[in-house]
């Protein structure tokens, strides 16, 4: 692995070297493609695209990012950061490398969450917009033109992840390779009988054909192993279940994610040696985040599975349809709620700070699918109408 691990440092030191310009870039590009965008940007924008894809975005976000949590505890993957010190690479030879505020990362390396979450949650949003360009031009560049940005997308976000310092090259290939293990079939959407699908998915915000149903080569995912996770976890999005299902799903990713950290604590192994590390060698203490360390993703995905719960079980439009004026003015307040939400200062003991974490993933989807909604179609009633049921 030192060979590997040398090489992926050689590497970091040749995009290290690029004009000046390009460290803004990379930097911008690892800072966006964040798997927390994926709660409080990509989430509440697909949702008023069309709520069942605004579902599989967040449901293949919160379990991807589980997987990722797992498959990082058990693969003990070094960061670049650290590793250049604690394998002695500095002390033998002249090692131009530099540390960014988005470099300490303090969970282990291996694979890349950045890579593997963003490119699974996207593809729903993916095959969403390709059916939506395939139903205003016949041309092949426009109807594959979101599939390439999403491509280009990952590969910049995969050197980002190198040039920062967070990731070697082959833990960002690790990342996008591990939604090969997806089951990719075809998909036909489960008709929606469930009483709650009007809360989920309303026709009116449907894209014809439905997301879940586009035909899409199964080429493009097996050269975009991401898409394949994605792919195969949309056909499975829960988009019309009932609250409780949501609520037994966070317990049991909670649950489970408890008993694995036990697990491993009881066969002897420091699964707290990365946060050791990186607290060690990090340039600058502020930049260590607690919401780098695991179980903060943790809490953003059981807090997450909970919120789709709160909107199953507590509508407030019962799926009243949305203009398209409505619901880009929901989408412009559901950023601007979640984004205020996420910027209240957070408790500094780490017990509190996960609590806190947690009650704000879990309140997003429902100010998303009930809250704004509701607000929205409350102001644009007529005084005096009567509620529509």
């Amino acid at each position: 692995m030192d060979a590997l691990h040398t090489a992926g440092i050689r590497f970091a030191e040749a995009l290290q070297s690029g004009p000046p310009w390009l460290e803004k870039f990379w930097i911008s590009v690892t800072s966006l493609a964040d798997p927390k965008s994926i709660f409080t940007v990509c989430f509440p924008l697909a949702y008023f695209l069309d709520r069942k894809v605004g579902v599989s975005v967040l449901w293949i976000g919160l379990v991807s990012e589980w997987l990722n949590v797992v498959l990082k505890w058990f693969l003990f993957g070094e960061r670049p950061f650290w590793w250049i010190h604690e394998s002695g690479l500095t002390s033998k030879e002249l090692v131009t490398l530099r540390q960014f505020p988005v470099s300490c990362e303090t969970g282990p390396g291996s694979p890349s969450g950045h890579c593997m979450i963003t490119g699974a949650a996207l593809w729903p949003l993916v095959t969403a917009l390709t059916a939506l360009a395939s139903r205003h031009s016949r041309s092949l560049v426009v109807n594959l033109t979101p599939f390439g940005a999403y491509t280009l997308l990952q590969l910049a976000v995969g050197l980002s992840r190198v040039f920062v310092l967070a990731h070697f090259p082959h833990q960002v290939v690790g990342g996008i390779l591990t939604g090969e293990w997806g089951n990719i079939r075809s998909l036909h959407p489960e008709p929606n009988t469930h009483p709650w699908a009007r809360v989920f998915w309303a026709p009116s915000l449907s894209l014809e054909p439905p997301p879940s149903s586009i035909s899409v080569p199964q080429s493009a995912c097996s050269c975009c192993p991401g898409a394949a996770l994605g792919w195969g976890l949309q056909a499975r999005t829960p988009a019309t279940c009932t609250s409780g299902f949501f609520v037994a799903t966070a317990l049991a990713l909670l649950l489970s994610s408890l008993a694995l950290h036990s697990l491993v604590i009881a066969a002897g192994i420091d699964i707290n040696w990365s946060i050791r590390l990186a607290t060690k060698w990090c340039s600058d203490p502020a930049w260590l985040r607690l919401d780098t360390r695991p179980f903060a993703s943790i809490c953003r995905d059981t807090g997450s599975a909970l919120g789709l719960g709160l909107a199953a079980g507590f509508p407030l439009h019962r799926g009243e349809r949305l203009d398209p004026r409505q619901r880009v003015a929901s989408a412009v307040l559901a950023l601007v709620a979640i984004q205020g939400l996420h910027r209240l200062l957070q408790p500094t003991d780490a017990t509190l700070w996960y609590g806190t974490s947690f009650l704000k993933y879990a309140a997003g989807p429902w100010l998303v699918a009930s809250l704004l909604p509701w607000l929205v179609l409350s102001l644009a009633r007529p005084r005096g109408s009567p509620h529509t049921e």
